[in-house]
């Protein structure tokens, strides 16, 4: 059954790890009737939540992929794509944030806005995501709302804007006051099915106008008409809901909500926001590029009589297939059209289209505008756009950061290796910032990823899935060089050979450009080099800073300026002119005084605050320089930068000084050049390991 566009709301949930996300999707599911019992999060029953369908997530009680379904609510559909927390699977929340309309960021209670909050946040900002906040662990000791509210505000910077109080708080938390409907509310039966409104006691009264008063006059900045109500004392609930709605929308402001989503505590009101306050898909502007002129950007309009426009944000390879899933940003895909990829320009037949439930699929006929949707049998690239037939135009694709760790991997026994290759290729479609590539030198495979975790479960899932035991190696940090200094160049590559030669002189600079990664400036004049030639100097430039000549890694942060030269009528070519150039940066590398960057972490450890002297110690060991100190609740939280490099194995450290009683996150925060004392030994290090990797035989 097809829906007009503006009753389908596109959501994600999106939080730091812990914070209940996948519980609240649970309670949601049931109360929305789409599940009839529910689970819990580690499989305690074991069952396990429902949307976390892959065996590793059970076990682990952490969500993984982000998973997909759909449910009702008030009249309106809702998809919703559950996310992971934990920082190395950013990209899963990345590519959903990318096609969502709203989102749900959760937090809790009691640790407040923390660290993988702050990066959610910001990549909600990156594709201007409306969202409304749920603190969630009402329930929990240590609890206080109105702190992780005012969080919302120091930290992230929204307009947090409480719209409920709670009745009670830890174990005394029964229930919620409404402060758009001034009603007390409270959620009995077994399972919180029952929502009952109720007057407010009296013993709140004074509390609940005072906050009441307080949220009328945040909201009614985006409305005239509230503030004049206001002002006369007759402002009703659709003149707030519409001015909430209004400020939510412009995101210029986060409607805050509470409960308990394990204690079955306001999700149904929570629901209520979703309708209400979210965008449907005809209050977002989507845009696309052309492709016969990539400045040129057109509107999406939603509409199913217009052409067809959809993005693949996500693919998944399983027993029966690639499974593809779709945004579809304009037009109607009916089982059995055609559709053009964007990307490869191939024409695809769609055969079998589906509705997700976690793991679970319901076939449909057809899909339209602002759905999301599974498709089977599609070969294409996670980010590809599909469209309809003559119609040349692409949508943006997501942000994908680069990966910090690598490790070598190798399979156990010869009869693996097949299988290995089709693991590494499948997961590299599936998850875009994992990476698989063959070491020149030693012939190694090597993977990369986001950290420990991430290699971790890969490798993991090549024993499950596919049957490889495999051997890895030690993990092998992400280096970058720079230059510190500027180097003049003037070089010729010449070269005969019997016939026609080679011939190409280039002269100039490199020089440190931070902030950017590669600078190429073309400052020739008096036609020395001829135009033709100008791009392939600048590939030959561009080639040498793939290996620096200080250890081998990626160059970032340089400028190279192509001043004067010469050429030859006869002997020079665009490959004689590359050739000049790779010999020019090789030349002028050393004398530019090339460094070693190291990458950088954002880490965040939580713990009780009698370990706060350990947790400190732990980071200080490890070069770390602590940004920041919080102690709420005899809970503290130690903010710090700490190379990369020093935090291997760090958890095991951590759990053996706090008794297992502190946790920490990392997400990567940018390069520094590594300290002088340890660079010359690092590089001493990794020098040797080149040199014994080249001569294994």
């Amino acid at each position: 059954m097809t829906m007009n566009t503006d009753r389908i709301r596109n959501i994600g949930i999106s939080a730091h790890i812990d914070s209940g996300k996948t519980t609240l999707t649970e309670r949601i599911l049931y109360y929305t009737k789409r599940i009839h019992e529910m689970h819990e999060v580690n499989g305690k029953d074991g069952v396990g939540a429902t949307m976390d369908s892959m065996e590793l997530e059970r076990e682990r009680g952490i969500t993984i992929q982000a998973a997909a379904t759909n449910v009702r609510w008030a009249g309106r559909q809702i998809n919703i794509i559950d996310t992971p927390g934990h920082v190395d699977f950013t990209i899963e929340v990345e590519r959903a944030l990318r096609v969502l309309d709203g989102a749900v960021l959760v937090l809790c209670a009691v640790a407040g806005v923390q660290s993988q909050s702050i990066t959610v946040d910001r990549q909600m900002r990156r594709y201007r995501v409306p969202r409304i906040a749920f603190i969630n662990k009402c329930d929990r000791s240590g609890a206080d709302p109105r702190r992780v509210a005012e969080q919302l505000r120091s930290k992230l910077g929204h307009n947090a804007v409480l719209l409920q109080l709670p009745i009670g708080l830890e174990v005394n938390h029964r229930g919620l006051i409404d402060l758009v409907a001034m009603k007390a509310v409270s959620f009995d039966g077994e399972r919180g099915e029952i929502v009952r409104e109720e007057e407010i006691p009296a013993e709140l009264r004074p509390e609940a106008e005072a906050a009441r008063e307080k949220m009328i006059d945040a909201v009614s900045h985006f409305s005239e008409e509230l503030t004049i109500a206001a002002l006369e004392d007759r402002a009703d609930e659709d003149l707030i809901h519409d001015a909430i709605r209004r400020g939510t929308l412009a995101m210029e402001m986060t409607p805050v909500l509470l409960g308990s989503a394990y204690k079955n505590k306001g999700i149904q009101k929570l629901l209520d926001a979703v309708v209400r306050y979210l965008p449907a898909p005809t209050d977002i502007r989507n845009e696309a590029l052309s492709l016969d002129a990539p400045e040129e950007r057109i509107a999406l309009s939603n509409e199913r009589e217009d052409p067809f426009l959809a993005l693949a944000f996500k693919l998944e390879d399983r027993s029966y297939g690639q499974l593809t899933y779709v945004r579809i940003y304009q037009g109607v895909l009916r089982k059995g059209d055609n559709a053009v990829n964007a990307r490869t320009n191939r024409k695809v037949r769609i055969g079998r289209i589906a509705r997700m439930h976690a793991d679970e699929m319901e076939d449909i006929g057809e899909a339209e505008a602002g759905d999301i949707v599974a498709l089977f049998g599609i070969d294409c690239a996670s980010g590809d756009t599909f469209a309809a037939e003559g119609y040349r135009y692409s949508l943006l694709s997501m942000h994908v950061p680069d990966p910090v760790v690598s490790l070598a991997v190798r399979a156990k026994d010869r009869d693996s290796l097949d299988r290995l290759a089709r693991a590494l290729l499948r997961f590299t479609r599936e998850d875009p910032t994992f990476r698989a590539r063959v070491d020149e030198e030693s012939g190694e495979t090597v993977i990369s990823g986001m950290g420990e975790l991430h290699l971790d479960v890969y490798v993991e899932r090549m024993r499950r899935e596919y049957q490889v035991e495999t051997e890895t190696g030690q993990p092998q940090v992400a280096y970058r060089e720079t230059i510190t200094a500027r180097a003049d160049f003037d070089y010729t590559h010449r070269k005969q050979t019997g016939g026609a030669g080679q011939y190409g002189r280039v002269q100039g600079a490199i020089e440190p450009a931070p902030g950017t990664e590669f600078e190429f400036v073309d400052a020739v004049r008096g036609g020395n080099i001829p135009t033709e030639f100008i791009p392939a100097c600048e590939k030959g430039f561009r080639a040498e800073t793939t290996e620096g000549r200080l250890v081998g890694f990626p160059v970032t942060g340089i400028r190279v300026t192509l001043a004067d030269g010469a050429h030859h009528s006869v002997d020079s070519s665009e490959m004689a002119f590359q050739a000049a150039a790779r010999g020019a940066f090789r030349e002028a590398y050393p004398r530019a005084k090339p460094i070693l960057l190291e990458p950088i972490m954002n880490v965040s450890v939580e713990g009780p605050t009698e370990f706060q002297g350990e947790m400190l110690r732990t980071l200080l060991q490890r070069r770390g320089i602590i940004i920041g100190t919080t102690d709420e609740n005899e809970f503290v939280r130690i903010d710090a930068e700490v190379p990369l490099a020093e935090m291997f194995g760090y958890v095991t450290s951590l759990r053996s000084t706090t008794q297992g009683k502190a946790e920490f996150t990392m997400e990567f925060a940018r390069y520094a050049p590594v300290p002088r004392e340890i660079a010359e030994k690092r590089i001493e290090e990794l020098r040797k390991k080149k040199e014994g990797r080249t001569h294994v035989p």
